[in-house]
């Protein structure tokens, strides 16, 4: 009973929560590079590495799929870029550790990863400058501003005059982000054009290794055969948070619990308790 009392401070009544109830599981889709970097933090993989979320996750291919699905069902527990947070659903505590860009820069909450952008080393003067502006202290700014810890202390960035189209494309965790980085980008250069495709960490290397894209977009780090065709730089670092709907009493999980969760060891809220 005590520690059932620490777990609902401050989270308001749980009437109508149901705890004998399962926890319905929600997963990214495989390639999701948020996906990846979660099974890997928490362990949700068996010894040869091989990803082991339990088959009766439900499987959402975008954050704000992960975000609706949590919102509209009051028992089940999702993951989504911390970035993406907002207040239809809500973040649990991991180890008694808030989830927010503080303790993700502190290195207290310990479910985080680097937001990474790739590119060919031939990559064109334009894509280049917009690269340039992102690391720059106008760019991180940007970052931070969104709810992310900048990657980089830059220098002042000074517009060039380049004009045409610059196509950036993969993670829909890093998608928000980078829209608002093109936004400002475009506002200094107005001959210039930011075209973002939302397709998944593995499409966005994919597409910068085959040249359908000029800057790829992931959310983990990336793979070796990857990183063999492909140049990178961090531009982010990103906590994962755990979501809850917001009728959900639970306020903290330990890294067992979730791993337990993602491998269908864990069933029951009340195991939780």
């Amino acid at each position: 009973m005590v520690i059932m009392a620490t777990l609902l401070v401050g989270c308001g009544s749980s009437e109508g929560f149901d705890s004998s109830k399962l926890i319905n599981v929600v997963s990214r889709e495989d390639g999701s590079g948020t996906r990846g970097a979660f099974v890997e933090i928490v362990g949700v993989e068996d010894a040869n590495g091989n990803d082991m979320t339990t088959t009766e996750a439900v499987v959402q291919n975008s954050t704000n799929g992960v975000m609706t699905t949590v919102a509209g069902d009051k028992y089940s527990i999702g993951y989504i870029s911390l970035g993406s947070l907002n207040d239809t659903v809500r973040a649990l505590s991991v180890e008694g550790v808030s989830a927010n860009p503080e303790n993700v820069k502190a290195g207290a909450y310990k479910i985080a990863r680097p937001f990474n952008i790739a590119y060919k080393s031939s990559i064109g003067d334009l894509a280049q400058d917009f690269i340039d502006f992102i690391l720059s202290a106008n760019g991180q700014a940007i970052v931070e501003e969104n709810g992310l810890v900048a990657a980089v202390d830059g220098g002042e960035y000074n517009p060039k005059g380049l004009s045409g189209t610059i196509v950036v494309g993969g993670s829909t965790s890093v998608t928000p982000v980078m829209e608002k980085l093109a936004e400002a980008y475009e506002g200094l250069n107005n001959g210039v054009s930011v075209e973002i495709q939302s397709t998944g960490s593995s499409a966005g290397m994919t597409g910068t290794i085959e040249g359908s894209l000029d800057i790829g977009m992931a959310s983990r780090e990336l793979k070796d055969s990857e990183a063999a065709e492909l140049d990178q730089a961090v531009i982010a670092i990103d906590g994962i948070a755990l979501i809850v709907n917001n009728e959900n009493p639970i306020q903290d999980l330990s890294l067992e619990e979730i791993q337990a969760i993602y491998l269908g060891e864990i069933t029951l809220w009340n195991e939780v308790e």
